[in-house]
C-alpha cells in the first residue's frame, strides 16, 4: 500500500460545505485505509493500492454523487508532497510574505502559468516552476488581489489547479 494525499479543490471556502468527519467516512466507505483529514480545507491522508489516476476518478465520482457538486481532486503519493516541500525555492521565513504551492494537473497550463513570472511585480509576488507545481511567494495582504492570484482564479483553471500554503503542505508530511 502507498500513503496518498488527496487535495480537494474548493470545499469549505464557498458554497460547498463538507464536515471533515463526513469526508473521512466517505473515503473509508470507498475502501481507503488509515484515513485522516488535515485541517478543514479538504486535505485527506490515506493508504491505498492502485494508481493516483484511478484513485482520483473514484474519489471524485464518490464526492460528486454524495455531496452533489463537481468535485476536483488532486491525488499524489505523500512522497511527492515531500519533494514539493523540499524544492520550495523561496525563503519561507521572510516576514510579511506568504508561501504557496499551486498544484497543476495539466502540463500546458503549468507552462502557461510559469510563463507569467516575467509579468509580475517582484516586490509583491514571484513565482517559480517546479515538478507539477508553480511555487508562489506573495506579500501578505495582497494574496487575493495580486496579478497571479487573479490569473489562477480564472474559471478555466478550476478543474486543473489547486493551491496550498506551504505550512499546510508540510502538515501533510
Amino acid at each position: 500500500m502507498t500513503r496518498y494525499v488527496a487535495l480537494l479543490r474548493g470545499i469549505n471556502v464557498g458554497g460547498v460545505r463538507i464536515k471533515m468527519a463526513d469526508l473521512a467516512a466517505l473515503f473509508t466507505g470507498i475502501g481507503l485505509a488509515n484515513v485522516r483529514t488535515v485541517l478543514a480545507s479538504g486535505n485527506v491522508l490515506f493508504d491505498a493500492d492502485g494508481t493516483a489516476t484511478d484513485l482520483k476518478a473514484r474519489i471524485e465520482h464518490s464526492l460528486s454523487d454524495t455531496f452533489g457538486y463537481d468535485a476536483y481532486v488532486f491525488v499524489h503519493p505523500q512522497s511527492y508532497l515531500s519533494a514539493v516541500a523540499e524544492a520550495y525555492p523561496f525563503d519561507e521565513d521572510v516576514d510579511g510574505r506568504h508561501s504557496y504551492a499551486v498544484f497543476v494537473a495539466d502540463d500546458s497550463v503549468l507552462g502557461e502559468l510559469a510563463g507569467l513570472g516575467n509579468t509580475l511585480d517582484p516586490t509583491v509576488e514571484q513565482i517559480a516552476l517546479g515538478d507539477g507545481v508553480v511555487y508562489w511567494e506573495v506579500q501578505k495582504g495582497a494574496t487575493i488581489g495580486s496579478d497571479f492570484s487573479k490569473k489562477i482564479g480564472a474559471a478555466r483553471y478550476k478543474p486543473v489547479t489547486t493551491n496550498r500554503n506551504m505550512r499546510t503542505v508540510r502538515k501533510l508530511l
